[in-house]
């Protein structure tokens, strides 16, 4: 449909690439207008981090604070222990509490570069919905929240239909998933006046549950909001690169390979990846996407800055480029390099090149570097290597030595 956005927000998520959906875009529209809009997105504590995945989410609540609403980041400290069964193929493993409240802790550091948090009316709040989950009352959920639940319409959604139709199993506990996100919009409204949900086009299904429920046990007008899924041009999944995800905690992935992940990013990407990762203005983003040749590599430099100053701050950002640049252009080993330390105790009589391109990172096994070295595409400070059965020993690490996978990873080994 087409619909012309009054509110600053609703223009945003729209110009910018936002918005794949929407439950009532003229209500939602009216009520921004009205005031201060409470909206949510849950984040299930799986890693001590989140990665670039997430961050499309991240950069709507960034957007909502900014056009004078308020975020609330939700923890899924409870819902993480039934896991989501989303478009997933398998059953996700059970993770401890003390594994859970350790992987929020460290999902916590990343939403103080990306909202404001406090007590004013537009600043961010994070709450864990391990508060109202871990003291329900079994039988008393089935008798209050269970009998609004259509089994049935549960099995249309495609996110369970998926997994069925492979003949996979769906266990009873994250069937039960859906109810309990549900339930969180129905206590975020209760307790917090949140009036909306926001996620991945995946989570429409979770989304609508919630607001049926909180018109049925409160009688309240609710509105759901949802994002593409979002893939690169050549069809893969945002948030991986060669060597993993690409978290956003700088002790889990360094602000340089961050950098230089958005710095690879392929040409037909550099334009909507800057409206939607970045705050520079839509026109602006649309002239760098459309520039091609060496100009286009211009642009992704701006745009691997722009992001990674959002993430780990503009002294970071300006440590990346200028390690890349000495690495690239000058052929310099960079400051800012991924580096691993070894002992003389670790090197003992030699190790083998092998063995340093798995520990480095570079390579994800034994048989990926040996790949690697037979097909040229590994180099020890800049020269080939001269097969597989290298050797190093200390006095060869006198001088840090530079790694190279290709020409656009890098890393260094040093001597401790």
């Amino acid at each position: 449909m087409t619909y012309h956005a009054k509110s600053e927000f609703m223009r945003v998520m729209m110009q910018r690439g936002f918005l794949a959906d929407c439950t009532d875009y003229q209500a939602l529209d009216d009520a921004l207008l009205e005031g201060v809009v409470p909206a949510y997105i849950g984040f299930d504590a799986t890693a001590s981090s989140l990665h670039v995945g997430s961050l499309i989410q991240i950069m709507m609540l960034r957007w909502l604070q900014k056009t004078g609403h308020k975020p609330i980041v939700l923890m899924g400290g409870g819902t993480t222990k039934v896991g989501d069964p989303s478009f997933r193929a398998d059953e996700r493993p059970l993770l401890t509490p003390e594994k859970i409240d350790e992987n929020i802790a460290g999902i916590r550091k990343v939403f103080t570069s990306y909202v404001q948090f406090g007590d004013e009316p537009t600043d961010a709040k994070i709450l864990n919905n391990a508060e109202w989950l871990d003291g329900l009352n079994y039988l008393d959920f089935l008798r209050d929240i269970g009998r609004h639940f259509s089994v049935n319409r549960m099995l249309a959604f495609e996110s369970v239909k998926s997994r069925l139709d492979r003949e996979q199993s769906l266990s009873f506990l994250e069937f039960n998933y859906m109810i309990l996100q549900a339930y969180d919009f129905l206590e975020l409204n209760r307790r917090y006046g949140c009036l909306l949900q926001m996620g991945g086009s995946d989570q429409w299904g979770n989304i609508v549950n919630g607001i049926d429920l909180t018109r049925r046990v409160l009688d309240h007008q609710i509105f759901g909001l949802t994002s593409p899924l979002l893939t690169t041009s050549d069809g893969k999944k945002m948030g991986k690169s060669l060597d993993g995800a690409v978290w956003l905690n700088p002790d889990m992935r360094s602000p340089y390979e961050f950098w230089q992940f958005w710095r690879n990013t392929t040409d037909a990407d550099v334009g909507r990846f800057l409206k939607l990762y970045t705050e520079i203005d839509v026109e602006e983003c649309d002239r760098l996407g459309a520039l091609d040749g060496a100009e286009i590599n211009a642009a992704k430099v701006v745009l691997a800055n722009a992001v990674t100053t959002l993430a780990h701050g503009a002294e970071a950002a300006a440590a990346a480029e200028a390690t890349a640049r000495e690495v690239f252009e000058k052929g310099g080993v960079g400051d800012d390099l991924p580096t691993i330390s070894l002992t003389a105790a670790d090197i003992g009589d030699g190790i083998s090149i092998v063995q340093l391109f798995v520990k480095s990172g570079l390579s994800k096994s034994g048989k990926d570097a040996k790949r690697l070295i037979a097909e040229n595409g590994a180099k020890m400070n800049d020269a080939d290597i001269d097969g597989a059965g290298v050797l190093i020993t200390v006095a060869d690490l006198v001088e840090p030595i530079k790694l190279s996978a290709g020409k656009k990873r890098h890393a260094l080994v040093t001597l401790d």
